[in-house]
């Protein structure tokens, strides 16, 4: 159940209401199954098989937005509107123009919306209140937008903000790659990219391949920046950090591997899992951010 992809904010320490207030506020949006004529809805289900909208765990909090959307391709939309369009012109005599084939779209697409098949997805939230992180497991920024707008629907105020460090993460991994020495307990794997930063935007990309430390300082120099880097944080956890402070790719290692057996009841090996990821991941943001040059002040 580890977190693959974290965009990772920084909670305010102040925001601390109640387990009960946090399911109250979010029960006035919990999912529920979208009309026929809704492209999407949004809401928030239990983050694991019984448990309530929250769930709970030594000050760490886990919660899941679903999204279900209707798939109504727009190649199908356009095909259905050109009949329509050829037929209305054969009634009046001229094709219809920019605002009738609007019309005739938005028209189509209302009848067709009852029939599409629908597709869901949920979102993982991990709330650490007592590091005052926010994590969402999303890989994609459009579905970090869905959840930190749900939430600050649900509480007015909710103090949240983006990470920043000191050192830019492209600025970093770049002089790390160029000195070949990255601080504390940090190894570099063997992804990485790098891209010009004149406007051709030239990138190399090293795959499952082992860095050649003097031609990756050949790159530097003609002025590409790494902006993504695999690493491997304590022997523990891999990951691959990209220039907007993501992480990507997020895995336990061996060491972490060896978890409850299959015997263990599922609710018992989710309260594993989660202890356990909690408890690593909130470490290795301690020691990234140290990596960075320390948080910077907002």
């Amino acid at each position: 159940m580890w977190f693959k992809n974290l965009k990772i904010f920084r909670l305010a320490p102040n925001w601390a209401p109640s387990i009960n207030d946090i399911e109250a506020a979010l029960e006035k949006m919990a999912f529920a199954p979208g009309s026929s004529q809704e492209m999407q809805t949004l809401g928030w289900v239990p983050p694991a098989d019984n448990t309530g909208l929250v769930y709970s765990q030594n000050g760490q909090i886990m919660l899941a937005l679903r999204a279900d959307k209707k798939l109504l391709p727009s190649t199908v939309v356009n095909q259905v509107a050109r009949a329509r369009a050829a037929d209305m012109e054969e009634q009046q005599g001229y094709k219809p123009g920019r605002k009738q084939m609007k019309e005739i779209k938005e028209r189509v697409t209302e009848e067709l919306l009852p029939r599409a098949f629908s597709v869901y997805r949920d979102t993982r939230v991990w709330i650490d209140t007592r590091n005052n992180w926010l994590v969402i497991d999303a890989a994609a920024s459009a579905k970090s937008d869905e959840v930190l707008g749900m939430l600050a629907k649900a509480f007015d105020p909710f103090p949240v903000t983006p990470l920043y460090t000191e050192m830019s993460p492209a600025g970093a991994m770049t002089t790390w790659l160029m000195d070949d020495d990255i601080p504390g307990p940090f190894t570099v794997d063997q992804d990485t990219e790098l891209r010009s930063t004149s406007e051709s935007r030239a990138a190399v990309r090293y795959v499952r391949h082992s860095l050649d430390a003097d031609e990756v300082r050949r790159h530097i120099q003609t002025g590409k920046q790494c902006t993504r880097l695999a690493l491997t944080w304590a022997d523990r956890v891999s990951f691959v950090l990209t220039d907007a402070l993501d992480l990507k790719r997020v895995a336990p290692l061996d060491v972490l591997k060896e978890g409850p057996d299959a015997a263990t009841a599922d609710a018992d090996a989710f309260d594993t899992d989660f202890a356990l990821m909690s408890g690593e991941l909130a470490k290795l943001f301690n020691d990234l951010v140290d990596a960075l040059g320390g948080e910077k002040a907002v």
